[in-house]
């Protein structure tokens, strides 16, 4: 062969080999519901958007607080927030971003029409939004709020002059999804895939990646399966049972640490009658027991937390008593696990006019959270043993949340993810009583309510002491946990695995960001 062809097919095989170390194929867990980032505050949601939009504040690898869209804030007042805006920043369509993108984005998280699980958690203590300039906006609440900067950290920006009208049909398509971030949207097949491309425009540090591309795999062994035979260099959650295994492979490299995300179990403790709740021949009570502390105490003694963290989750999983890990906002120092004692869970279900148990249905994913339908399963073998007889069903996600969203569960596993970092996320949302309009309870499937933790939480969250909020929230956990408003089981360890050649900060937050995986 002539030495020009040799140095062609040199320079081509070169030229492919680039081209293909420059992509990136990522297999995660769980499906998105949608491109929307105003639609369903949920983590995988979140994480996809995260890579298309951005926040005024964003987190590190260990949920810290850092400028992102915004460079600087400050409360110039007790009640008004400023945030100064990143200069020279542009929409993937080459418009400029400014403060009237940050007004129009927080607004749309209202108007988001049947939006599972809305936004609204994190906007609506603001009374007043303020544009100073293009660059200066300022956020007035009606109470002192210092969670101000937190909570823009949840809340992505879209162009106000692409998304105005848009509805979430068009973020899927591609029609509305433009934003800052460092990758474009290119393709989203529900169920299958997501395809992005780097945005070369992008004000931050580039990505090493010209594209990447985000398969849905929600079995494990399939997961796994990709990762062996290289048809992905990452995958996001490993299987804890596969865990010893790929930790002894020398082409793959596992990152982990303890995740924000609790894992625990929410009681219907308001409705008199339960849809999940019969008596041992299986027939409806007119009575729910779920409503006595006394029976979500039993159910809370009968669970073994640390055999399912040492059996179910091989390890890969802290057991709880409380909301938050140790090292976190709230974290409560000496609140430890509620000790494995069953026949202390039958004494109070006979002091609770239960002494030979009842029927009980235990709802939960079983495609969202690490080893969720095996957590349900042991969870209910736990129960039955104390003569609470548990069925068990298991739905995916999508069918899950959605009924759960309806109440139409007594008894559901659930997971929650600390987007703000500190305790008042999970206590707003899990337990403070629903309420809509304040954005307070939008995730409380079990309509717990308290008043007195209630106010323990709004005098908190109207405190810009941190000193002083951390005590109120420890109060409010020590309080609506002590109540057992829900039931902790575990906070699970996040685990990522990637191919030889390629590596990750793993993250408290659990996402599963393109652009912080690097060439080695």
């Amino acid at each position: 062969m002539p030495l020009r062809l040799v140095t062609a097919a040199i320079a081509l095989l070169f030229s492919i080999a680039s081209a293909s170390a420059a992509d990136i194929s990522i297999a995660i867990g769980a499906d998105v519901t949608s491109i929307d980032p105003h639609y369903h505050n949920l983590t995988p949601n979140n994480n996809i958007a995260e890579h298309i939009f951005e926040t005024m504040v964003t987190k590190d690898p260990k949920s810290l607080l850092k400028p992102a869209l915004a460079v600087s804030w400050k409360a110039i007042d007790d009640l008004t927030w400023e945030f100064r805006l990143r200069k020279g920043v542009k929409f993937h369509d080459g418009s400029d971003f400014t403060a009237a993108d940050v007004v129009f984005s927080i607004e749309r998280t209202a108007q988001v029409p049947n939006s599972p699980s809305p936004f609204t958690l994190y906007t609506n203590q603001i009374t007043e939004k303020i544009i100073v300039d293009p660059l200066t906006i300022r956020l007035k609440t009606a109470t002192p709020y210092p969670l101000m900067p937190n909570d823009m950290g949840t809340v992505f920006i879209v162009s106000s002059k692409v998304a105005k009208g848009a509805a979430t049909a068009d973020f899927d398509s591609g029609k509305a999804t433009i934003g800052t971030g460092p990758f474009k949207f290119v393709r989203y097949a529900k169920g299958d895939r997501i395809e992005l491309a780097r945005f070369d425009g992008y004000w931050g540090t580039k990505t090493a990646w010209d594209k990447v591309t985000f398969r849905v795999i929600p079995s494990d062994p399939s997961r796994v399966a990709t990762l062996l035979a290289g048809d992905v260099r990452a995958i996001e959650s490993v299987p804890t049972a596969d865990l010893a295994k790929l930790s002894k492979d020398p082409a793959i490299a596992i990152s982990r640490t303890v995740s924000h995300r609790l894992i625990f179990m929410h009681l219907d403790t308001n409705r008199d009658k339960s849809p999940g709740v019969t008596d041992k021949a299986g027939k409806p009570l007119d009575k729910n027991p779920l409503k006595d502390v006394r029976v979500r105490k039993a159910i809370s003694k009968a669970i073994n937390r640390q055999a399912i963290v040492e059996r179910v989750m091989e390890g890969a999983a802290v057991a709880t008593g409380q909301l938050m890990p140790e090292g976190m906002f709230g974290y409560v120092p000496g609140m430890k696990p509620e000790p494995f004692d069953p026949d202390g869970a039958k004494k109070l279900l006979a002091e609770a006019g239960y002494p030979d148990g009842f029927g009980l249905t235990l709802h939960g994913p079983n495609d969202r959270y690490v080893n969720d339908d095996q957590i349900c399963q042991a969870v209910a073998q736990m129960l039955s043993r104390i003569g609470i007889q548990t069925r068990v069903e298991t739905l995916p996600s999508a069918v899950y949340f959605s009924r759960a969203n309806k109440l139409e569960f007594s008894l559901m596993l659930v997971g929650w993810a600390a987007d703000t970092a500190e305790a008042s996320s999970p206590l707003k949302a899990q337990l403070a009583t629903f309420d809509a309009k304040k954005g307070m309870g939008t995730a409380n499937r079990g309509r717990y309510s308290n008043p007195k933790m209630d106010a323990l939480l709004e005098q908190a969250l109207a405190t810009v002491d941190d000193t002083k909020r951390e005590k109120m929230l420890q109060q409010a956990t020590e309080l609506s946990i002590g109540d057992l408003g829900i039931i902790p089981l575990h906070h699970q360890v996040n685990l990522w695995g990637t191919r030889k050649g390629v590596i990750y900060t793993p993250r408290t937050d659990e996402r599963t960001l393109a652009h912080e995986f690097r060439p080695q």
